[in-house]
């Protein structure tokens, strides 16, 4: 019988309401596939607050490194909102996304007939919907030079600094352009060009990177 060692982070709010959930799911697979699998239970966010006044607990990182998956809720809320940025709970998820180098997310769109009618949107241009957004996760305003002061003039000054580097793009580039060689081999990049350094860097990357694959369309 195959094993699968699996991190679970519950998370916050609705996080654990979710992840239980999950894992009836993960029991169901068990059963007809015959796969055995293991949870190892950490904490991040609120509750490692709670707990370890940390939002991300090392021990949590080890087990998720020891994984061969993590199965991951929802962080924050009210309760944590007033803390300093670095002992927020959303602070403890960025902090997991580059420790395990988690560079892409993949947020599918997708329309299911009966739920149609509840879209704000015209039926015409829903049906059939079927986008895979692909987002850049460890890089960018998030993870750049950051600071909240007062200037010279008495006034509250805050500034946050968006780096990209050619590699950081790259490899974004090549999860899209390699999902849309198994899709509809088109792809939609999407940037601030005509204003921000940073965007123009990343349309080069993203126009050279197309050059790979003759088949899509950019």
């Amino acid at each position: 019988m195959r094993s699968y060692n699996i991190a679970i982070l519950k998370g916050d709010g609705i996080g654990p309401e979710i992840v239980e959930q999950a894992i009836k799911v993960l029991y169901k697979i068990s059963d007809k596939y015959k796969i055995n699998f293991n949870f190892n239970e950490a904490f991040i966010g609120g509750i490692a607050i709670d707990k370890y006044e940390n939002p991300l607990p090392n021990e949590t990182i080890n087990i998720c490194k020891n994984s061969d998956s993590v199965l991951l809720g929802a962080v924050g809320g009210n309760k944590w909102d007033n803390l300093s940025p670095n002992l927020r709970p959303e602070a403890g998820l960025l902090k997991i996304r580059k420790s395990l180098g988690l560079f892409a997310n993949l947020r599918p769109a997708i329309t299911f007939k009966p739920l149609i009618s509840a879209s704000p949107l015209k039926s015409s241009i829903v049906n059939h919907l079927d986008i895979m957004i692909v987002r850049e996760l460890i890089g960018g305003i998030y993870f750049g030079n950051r600071k909240t002061y007062i200037d010279n003039n008495g006034i509250t000054t805050a500034f946050d600094t968006e780096i990209y580097n050619y590699n950081e793009i790259y490899r974004i580039a090549k999860i899209a352009f390699d999902l849309a060689m198994k899709r509809n081999k088109k792809v939609c990049s999407v940037d601030k060009a005509n204003i921000l350094d940073s965007s123009r860097l990343w349309r080069k990357c993203i126009a050279e990177t197309a050059l790979e694959y003759p088949e899509v369309s950019l």
